[in-house]
């Protein structure tokens, strides 16, 4: 048998995880641009929240939708400390100098893709949910075998997320228009870098295939 990436989703062995979408870093008073100036925000910010806004958010909500409808477990990870002084956060969390502190609005999942009410949100305090969670744990006792990842920020946390998730065994499937990061550039690149870890499919693809499952 030949050993492949590219399989269709089994949905009762699958689950959707979204990454950091939360008012922290996907909104414009999130705690990531306090303080900055409107010309510092328009000149390193404006053509992600454009993005976000006009296509990104509503990627997300095509594919929640359509796994919540093919029975697929949707599940969020936000960077949240388990404080409220951050003291239990990653070195490179506290080098980077943001601190997200526990119940704290920021902390929250977005608006528009707001957890449903038994939905699982898990809060991480590294970059990724592998290593700060128990998501593993988690995944495991659900059955979970393919993995979906969407979400914040491409070449950051999500490739975090795609490599530690293949390492431990799961096949990865990342909405390729459903993530997003910084500059149009990075996101590219990312994209490239990180293929050979997972399939790679656009929100169009993945619905077209769970209607069709």
């Amino acid at each position: 048998m030949t050993l492949t990436r590219q399989l269709p989703l089994v949905p009762a062995q699958s689950a959707l995880l979204f990454v950091d979408v939360q008012n922290f870093a996907a909104h414009r008073e999130g705690g990531e641009f306090k303080g900055m100036s409107a010309q510092d925000f328009a000149s390193g910010y404006s053509w992600f929240f454009d993005e976000l806004e006009a296509r990104v958010f509503g990627n997300m909500q095509a594919i929640q939708a359509a796994c919540r409808a093919a029975r697929i477990e949707v599940m969020y990870t936000t960077i949240e400390s388990l404080t409220l002084d951050g003291r239990d956060r990653s070195l490179d969390y506290k080098i980077t100098g943001f601190n997200v502190p526990k119940g704290s609005w920021d902390g929250k999942v977005i608006d528009q893709i707001a957890p449903a009410d038994d939905e699982i949100v898990l809060p991480k305090s590294s970059s990724s949910v592998f290593i700060s969670t128990h998501i593993d744990y988690v995944l495991r006792n659900l059955g979970v075998r393919q993995l979906v990842i969407s979400g914040l920020i491409t070449d950051q946390c999500v490739e975090s997320a795609i490599r530690d998730a293949c390492d431990l065994g799961y096949l990865v499937t990342q909405v390729t228009d459903a993530c997003l990061t910084y500059t149009p550039e990075r996101h590219a690149n990312s994209l490239r870098t990180i293929k050979g870890y997972c399939r790679q499919v656009t929100t169009a693809e993945l619905v077209f295939e769970l209607e069709n499952v």
